[in-house]
């Protein structure tokens, strides 16, 4: 790993400084942190698995932080145009453009047009995991994948940032949270509206008492798909696509377009639907508000659920969650609700989605209107958070334990629709009370061979 060491904020440099009878100490820009000071040997350095469009977010941010360096990349598909038909024109994703991305930051042309840079650029996840020069690995794969790599980046010792939901399966989430424990790693979920002022701004004048006690919390989400998104005809993977790899754990479904690159989620084999792609966003504030960041629900039932017709998809387009937890406070999730988180208590309500803050008392919308002494975790940036709790050791702002509770009513609604009945939850124990059938459907973990946890 490099040899970065834990450096010396600049707020506690300052106050050291401050308090110190000494004469003034010349102290280096590297030891401050400031941009382009660090030395190569005290970068961090991060490797990228999955290099599709939210992966190229996040690969321009890691980019941009001067005291990290991305030094491997790694994806299963050389090169495509996401939903779009081949050879269109837009962005384009995988390796190859991926290299070419860090290369355009990092690299000094040569004669030949080709940039130097040391990248290592590879298909398969153990390579960038097992390697002693990496200190980081970001996940940014599809869901089904989340928790095989992260496990195996955690278990080689590496820090990890995984895009949410933070795993595909319930089972899974506990595996990764204990395993974070174990290996005392950091870990950074990508749940990065906890970074965005406007919801911690929400946060605070809920736990600050302006709405009174909470009664009630909405949370919006998008609908799902309501039929094929793309090309359904099954036709043989492009020849840059290592279809079996990119299956991995999952059931390896006959290829077609409309079930692939972005609209693999509308299957469960993939993912969850558009439910469990949101829910890691809006429900994660309102556990954040209500203090359940390591608890959760105490009953959760799935309502009026509706299903495409189609069977390229079996997610819900539409669906409501109802959940109730200590102390009365009763929560719905679905896509009839408006899109954010609405906090509803006994004098006023607050809505807060991206970018916009709305109140039933107008002055609390007031950006500048200051909630009380009562505060939360302040990151003034997801990534930039990361790379920081990997020097300082300090938990993240959006841990995976944090992450897996937030997601855990969309994983007990799944069981609840399947079954036809409410399930009651036990948060402490992690299991559905009196409830075999329930809690074996739960469990579940239908890895196909050779792949298991």
């Amino acid at each position: 790993m490099s040899n970065f060491t834990p450096r010396i904020s600049r707020r506690r440099f300052l106050a050291t400084t401050a308090t110190a009878a000494v004469a003034p100490t010349i102290v280096p820009a590297s030891a401050l942190g400031l941009e382009g000071s660090t030395p190569p040997s005290e970068r961090i350095n991060i490797g990228v698995v999955g290099l599709g469009s939210r992966a190229f977010n996040l690969l321009d941010e890691f980019l941009d932080h001067t005291d990290a360096r991305v030094t491997a990349i790694c994806d299963v598909d050389e090169f495509h145009y996401r939903d779009r038909p081949w050879g269109s024109k837009g962005p384009t994703y995988g390796r190859t453009p991926g290299r070419q991305r860090v290369e355009k930051k990092y690299g000094v042309a040569t004669k030949s047009g080709r940039a130097h840079t040391g990248l290592i650029v590879v298909a398969d996840f153990r390579e960038v995991c097992s390697r002693e020069d990496i200190d980081a690995v970001v996940v940014a794969t599809p869901d089904h994948w989340h928790a095989l790599c992260a496990l195996t980046a955690l278990r080689a010792g590496k820090d990890v940032y995984c895009e949410k939901p933070v795993t595909h399966f319930f089972r899974e989430g506990q595996f990764v949270y204990r395993e974070v424990a174990k290996q005392n790693a950091i870990f950074q979920t990508g749940s990065q509206q906890r970074s965005d002022f406007e919801f911690r701004q929400a946060v605070e004048l809920v736990i600050n008492g302006h709405l009174g006690a909470i009664q009630r919390v909405e949370v919006g989400l998008p609908p799902g798909y309501d039929k094929a998104q793309g090309d359904t005809n099954v036709t043989a993977p492009p020849e840059s696509l290592d279809y079996d790899f990119w299956c991995g754990p999952a059931s390896k479904l006959p290829y077609m377009r409309a079930r692939h690159h972005r609209w693999w989620r509308g299957h469960r084999a993939f993912g969850g639907g558009v439910l469990m792609d949101w829910i890691g966003h809006h429900n994660d504030i309102a556990h954040w508000a209500l203090g359940m960041d390591k608890s959760g629900p105490t009953k959760v039932e799935a309502v009026d659920w509706s299903f495409p017709e189609t069977d390229v998809y079996n997610t819900p387009h539409h669906y409501e969650i109802r959940c109730e937890y200590p102390g009365g406070v009763t929560t719905s999730i679905g896509d009839a609700n408006q899109l954010g988180t609405k906090f509803i208590g006994e004098s006023g309500w607050i809505h807060v989605t991206r970018g916009r803050l709305t109140a039933s008392d107008t002055r609390l919308a007031d950006r500048n209107f200051k909630p009380g002494p009562k505060t939360v975790y302040h990151s003034t940036g997801h990534t930039r958070n990361f790379l920081d709790s990997i020097r300082s050791r300090n938990e993240c702002i959006c841990p995976a334990e944090t992450a897996h509770r937030s997601i855990t009513p969309g994983h007990l609604a799944y069981v609840s629709q399947q079954l036809g009945r409410s399930l009651t939850w036990n948060a402490t124990t992690e299991q559905i009370i009196n409830d075999d059938e329930a809690n074996q459907l739960l469990n579940a973990m239908p890895y196909r061979s050779p792949w298991s946890i």
